[in-house]
């Protein structure tokens, strides 16, 4: 399935707007990650054990919309965007949203 971060798809025409569809998961940080990440806090440098979380989490919300959109029978998904918030103490969500659509 498409999915693009503007309202338009180049050389497609939008047939129908559907609604707007939703993936997201909530990821908790882990004890070993926060060792090694207070670690780099101390040196500097990328905190890499946080940008895989994060970066599984961004795939796992695409996905989720995605599927979201397809169970409405929509054939792409315009103006994808991405959010994140702090759902409790080391814990965040990550949310990826866009309107599904049916292309000619």
């Amino acid at each position: 399935m498409i999915f693009v971060s503007t309202p338009t798809i180049e050389g497609k025409e939008i047939a129908e707007t559907i609604t707007v569809v939703r993936g997201s998961t909530v990821r908790a940080r882990n004890v070993g990650r926060d060792i090694f990440a207070g670690l780099k806090n101390i040196v500097g440098g990328e905190i890499s054990e946080y940008t895989k979380l994060l970066a599984d989490a961004r795939e796992q919300a695409i996905r989720r919309m995605l599927d979201d959109a397809a169970r409405l029978g929509a054939d792409a998904v315009v103006n994808v965007r991405f959010t994140t918030s702090q759902v409790m103490q080391g814990a965040a969500e990550m949310l990826a949203y866009g309107t599904a659509v049916k292309l000619k």
